[in-house]
């Protein structure tokens, strides 16, 4: 028979997102050492050798890989030889794969429940004398003749051809057992041999009935998959990392690159967290930054999209920016990063980057929907793995060489973490890491640069190397504009965080990046007059931060528009008063009766008042005075005193008497019919809503969903707490991050407040969902 295609690791994938699952240590794990943990849990506790046969180790590389793989999984207490030479494994590792190398469990665990006199009649069957008369002797026989493959190969060829067909298929079935060969047999007990062959298997201990099943399905044991398989067959073992193409790179060339792309970074963060600073912006309903706001910080900080999610997600989380209310404003935290210099501004981003357990530019989910930034999504490991296997990969190159391109470091990455999060978006290997790297200046031609090596140093002085390194690359912010005569400033570098405010008050910025660009016009210079600057106070500032003189052209459009400025005064009036008289105008300035109206002087004969005209009017009459009202046409208001009248009714309702509503009468029981009444009542009241009347939750559940789940009504939050409880199937309402409204069913449903994690019928995949953007619960 052809052998089954080796299994890969996307079931242990799937269990590592579950909580409480297989410690998290193993997204850790490189792809040898998963490969010999899964060929281990698919042997049982083996002598080294028989798992270097295994695995097909027969080279001084391969065997140094195996031992590498061994020690790695033993430093973490994951598996280890005993006083016999056996190699045992840790038994939530063993739990991690449902069949390793696609076979059930050893024959020794199989046969765990089985009796002596079963043992002794397989015994006889295969021809086999019994060492003793114990369990523990008959079971070592049965062990010592399964465990040599050639043994077993004759067995399997000696038997009737049916037999043989059904262990080849079931060998080819990759250890799906329980679920293809269950029997449900109504009004008799299941049978063993209800599939031809199997009796003559069961007879041999080639199949082992499952007592636990109850349908009388039959389990291959390991030891004899593996021989059908044959001797040719071997468990899959790369020791090695893939080949990619390399090219040679000196340390100029990565310094060079990776200084270039820092400092375009640096100088990208500071303006669009200067923008956020500035006009805070609004989070979505459904929470996060959505798409608009995003286009709106990118075109002010004149950057792409992937910047300013990399840059919102890293600054929040080094404290940078916080939720306020209804948007993401900057923190007291921020005022003191603006005055710090870029080298320490991008070791601070570097830092929440390297721990972050998101992938901050993500801007699809599974469904290709866009994603909000900043939208609290649940933790992620293997995002965070995915970095580590992307700064393992870049260091572990060979020196002075660099991947052909950066698409190439993906398989790199992959072999390093296997487990490591891939995004749906990416189009390459985790293209989206790989590209947040090369951002930052962590990789650069690539290869490891020198910030990335000290962002992957793990010791006690990393903080200090990484401070270090981004201080040799990144100059440091300039505090010089140059002026030219077409009316525009540009600033090489960073801008220190004062001369870009300055810029910014005086001048619209054009560009940013390693160079930007302000340009100055009157709608500019007129924006920096309003704050309350003066001409020469303004020239004075860009003079001090000049290199030369300041242009010609520059100084004549700030006095132009100093000139005109201020030249029409706009003041808020409620009403205005003016007459022929100035004296008399004077007088009611002066006048401490109509102090309170707050009365100015425009002119010698217009005042205006800060109250409306009607109190106005009603205060200087009060005074002794007699003014007019005007209208808005400057016509003279005349006061007519209107009187209330009724409309009088048609004349063929003049003599119709009005309706009047007659009492109603009492109603009349009869006491035969209200006793029925009061017996056919319930003997206890429905239980009261805890929402309205605050009587205590029915469970301990209920309490916990209905604190997240604010959205939920009291009957909803008893059935989704009574799912958790029983493990059924509910229909839920939810809404997903990017506001879109969906109906799901889920099941084998954990509650991990504020998450639940559940399996989806609509993916028909494990999917994480936030308990307060559940609308609707529904039976499944």
């Amino acid at each position: 028979m052809s052998p089954p295609e080796p299994r890969s690791f996307g079931e242990l994938a799937d269990r590592l997102q579950r909580p409480a699952s297989v410690d998290p240590v193993l997204t850790g794990l490189a792809l040898p050492h998963l490969q010999v943990a899964e060929a281990l849990a698919a042997l049982g506790p083996v002598p080294r050798a028989a798992l270097a046969d295994l695995v097909d180790v027969t080279g001084a590389e391969s065997a140094r890989g195996l031992d590498a793989a061994l020690e790695a999984l033993a430093d973490r207490a994951l598996v280890w030889p005993d006083g016999e030479g056996l190699l045992r494994m840790a038994a939530p590792l063993r739990q991690a794969w449902d069949s390793p190398l696609g076979v059930d469990a050893p024959l020794t665990r199989l046969l765990a429940d089985t009796t002596s006199e079963e043992l002794r009649r397989m015994l006889v069957a295969l021809g086999i004398r019994s060492p003793g008369t114990t369990k523990k002797h008959r079971l070592i026989a049965l062990l010592e003749h399964h465990g040599d493959p050639e043994r077993l190969a004759a067995v399997i060829a000696s038997a009737p051809v049916s037999t043989r067909k059904l262990l080849e298929r079931r060998a080819s079935h990759h250890g799906e057992h329980a679920e293809s060969q269950a029997r449900f047999i109504t009004f008799r007990t299941p049978s063993a041999d209800s599939e031809p062959g199997a009796r003559w298997a069961l007879e041999r201990g080639l199949l082992v009935q499952d007592r636990h099943s109850g349908y009388g399905s039959t389990r291959m044991p390991a030891e004899v998959t593996l021989a059908l398989r044959g001797t040719g067959w071997h468990a899959p073992f790369e020791p090695v990392p893939p080949v990619v193409r390399t090219v040679s790179v000196t340390s100029a060339e990565v310094e060079r690159e990776a200084a270039a792309a820092a400092t375009v970074f640096a100088a990208h963060a500071a303006s669009v967290l200067a923008t956020c600073s500035a006009t805070p912006p609004v989070l979505l309903k459904s929470g996060g930054v959505g798409a608009r706001e995003l286009s709106r910080i990118g075109k002010a900080a004149q950057c792409d999209d992937i910047v300013v999610r990399l840059v919102l997600e890293t600054a929040y989380d080094a404290g940078l920016l916080a939720r306020d209310g209804d948007r993401v404003a900057a923190t007291d935290g921020y005022d003191t990063w603006a005055e710090r210099e870029p080298a320490a501004q991008l070791t601070a981003l570097l830092h929440a980057w390297r721990t972050l357990p998101l992938t901050p530019s993500r801007a699809r989910d599974e469904d290709g929907k866009a994603l909000p930034a900043l939208a609290g999504t649940p933790p992620c490991g293997g995002c965070l793995q995915a970095r580590e296997g992307l700064l393992a990969a870049a260091a572990r190159l060979p020196a002075h060489q660099g991947v052909h391109s950066a698409a190439e470091l993906g398989p790199l990455v992959a072999w390093h973490r296997p487990l490591a999060e891939q995004l749906p978006q990416d189009t390459a290997p985790f293209a989206t890491a790989i590209r947040e790297a090369e951002l930052l200046g962590v990789v650069a031609r690539g290869c490891l640069s020198p910030v990335g090596a000290a962002l992957r140093a793990d010791d006690a002085e990393a903080g200090e190397a990484l401070a270090a390194a981004c201080e040799r690359l990144l100059p440091e912010a300039t505090r010089a504009v140059r002026f030219g005569a077409d009316l525009t400033a540009v600033v090489t570098g960073t801008p220190s965080a004062r001369l870009a405010a300055l810029l910014d008050t005086v001048a619209d910025k054009e560009a940013g990046g390693t160079a930007s660009v302000w340009r100055f016009s009157p709608t500019s210079v007129r924006r920096a007059l309003d704050t309350g600057r003066a001409a020469d106070a303004l020239a004075a500032d860009l003079s001090a931060v000049a290199v030369g003189a300041l242009p010609q052209p520059l100084s004549y459009l700030i006095n132009d528009t100093a000139r005109t400025h201020g030249r029409v005064r706009i003041a808020p009036a409620a009403c205005v008063i003016h007459g022929e008289e100035p004296a008399l105008l004077a007088e009611l300035v002066t006048h401490r009766k109509l102090a309170a109206l707050g009365l100015r002087l425009l002119a010698p004969t217009v005042l205006i008042s800060r109250s409306p005209l009607d109190k106005t009017l009603a205060s200087l009459r009060a005074a002794g005075y007699a003014p007019v009202a005007e209208g808005a046409d400057g016509t003279v208001r005349v006061e007519k005193t209107r009187r209330r009248r009724a409309t009088a009714p048609l004349p063929g309702q003049r003599r119709r008497s009005v309706p009047t509503v007659a009492p109603l009468a009492p109603e009349t029981v009869d006491l035969s019919t209200l006793a029925a009444r009061l017996r056919a009542a319930p003997p206890t009241l429905p239980a009261p809503d805890p929402f309205g009347t605050g009587v205590p939750y029915a469970t301990d559940t209920e309490e916990i969903v209905a604190g997240y789940a604010k959205n939920l009504a009291y009957s909803d939050v008893r059935r989704l707490a009574h799912a958790f409880d029983a493990g059924t199937a509910i229909t839920v309402e939810y809404v997903a991050a990017s506001g879109n409204r969906t109906v799901r069913t889920l099941s084998e449903l954990v509650l991990d407040p504020p998450y639940l994690y559940a399996w989806c019928h609509l993916r028909d995949d494990e999917r994480v969902f936030t308990l307060s953007r559940v609308h609707g619960v529904m039976p499944g």
